[in-house]
């Protein structure tokens, strides 16, 4: 063989072994182990989320069995063991923690300050002092932002579009979730500029939801906004059957609560949202560290009306409303 081909022949092998790390493969052979901690497995929506990020990963080369093994904790609507199946999760040493939202994150955080963690969808994180900050968050945390202090103005701003004649709202949230403190806040300016008196209903589980809308019709409610949190996402479809039974027109986070009967929803696209989540996971399993990834924004919105309830509470939607929305159920 000539000197010269010689050459090219040995800086041909030498790029074919350097290449695939130079592209950030994960080590041949290794499979990294990655936990999730969610609500409940039966819940359809739970499984859902999970099934779009899973399939996310899988877009970006992580298989399941092959390269990557994923473990479940399951609190399964009891959020007094989220304490116990997140140090669980940490027991098992997993190369990242992935999650959903500050009720989860919270839990995560105080179980760990080492192993990475993505949440999916946080309502606040700076708020809940979950990240320092969204361009440099700083510890092991990181992920996609859903931020309730954008998305509460704005479903106040849309409610009161489609009943204008409504000047008592109530707020149904959630106690124990660390978001619905600086949401309830980010509320108080945009209900004085629209002449709004807002009313605060707190439910700490399924089981008090009855009790809540009981408080709502004494107190004149005239429409209510609702935080997403999981507790709620679980009951979706029994807030909406007693939003109906008290003829309650409802703004809700996420379109799963409008196709279960809820009236109106205003939220990111789940798909979108889930798929930039698992950017951060194929980045950080890659050797990123999660105190270098700015905090994502979510930046693909749908506003979906069910025409079916509002016929059901003797509602006429405004066309003017109904030219905005995205979807509606008819």
């Amino acid at each position: 063989m000539k000197p010269g081909v010689a050459r090219l022949s040995t800086v041909l092998a030498l790029l074919m072994f350097t290449a695939p790390l130079a592209a950030g493969a994960q080590p041949a052979g290794k499979v990294y182990r990655v936990g999730i901690l969610g609500d409940k497995a039966s819940d359809s929506d739970e499984t859902h989320i999970w099934q779009i990020f899973r399939a996310a990963l899988r877009e970006r080369g992580w298989n399941e069995g092959v390269n990557i093994r994923i473990e479940y904790r399951w609190v399964e609507g009891n959020a007094a063991r989220l304490p116990e199946l997140a140090a669980d999760l940490v027991r098992l040493k997993p190369d990242l923690i992935a999650t959903r939202g500050s009720f989860f994150t919270g839990a995560v955080k105080a179980a760990t300050s080492s192993i990475p963690i993505v949440f999916v969808a946080h309502a606040d994180p700076v708020g809940t002092g979950h990240v320092a900050s969204l361009a440099k968050p700083g510890g092991n945390i990181t992920g996609m932002a859903v931020l309730q202090t954008e998305l509460g103005p704005k479903g106040l701003e849309l409610l009161h579009a489609v009943v204008p004649a409504a000047t008592r709202i109530a707020v149904l949230w959630h106690p124990g979730t660390p978001s619905a403190v600086p949401g309830l806040k980010a509320l108080e300016e945009p209900a004085r500029v629209l002449r709004l008196q807002l009313q605060p209903v707190g439910a700490p589980n399924a089981a008090e939801l009855e009790g809540a809308f009981a408080t709502m019709a004494r107190g004149r409610a005239q429409a209510v906004l609702v935080f997403s949190t999981v507790p709620f996402i679980t009951a979706r479809q029994r807030i909406a059957e007693l939003a109906i039974a008290h003829r309650l027109p409802t703004m809700f986070q996420g379109r799963f609560y409008v196709e279960a009967g809820g009236l109106m929803s205003y939220y990111p696209n789940r798909e979108d949202y889930l798929r930039h989540a698992a950017v951060y996971v194929d980045k950080i399993l890659k050797g990123a560290k999660p105190a270098d990834l700015p905090v994502e924004q979510a930046s693909k919105f749908e506003f979906v009306i069910n025409n079916r309830t509002a016929k059901a509470i003797g509602l006429t939607i405004p066309q003017s409303v109904l030219q905005r929305a995205d979807q509606v159920i008819d």
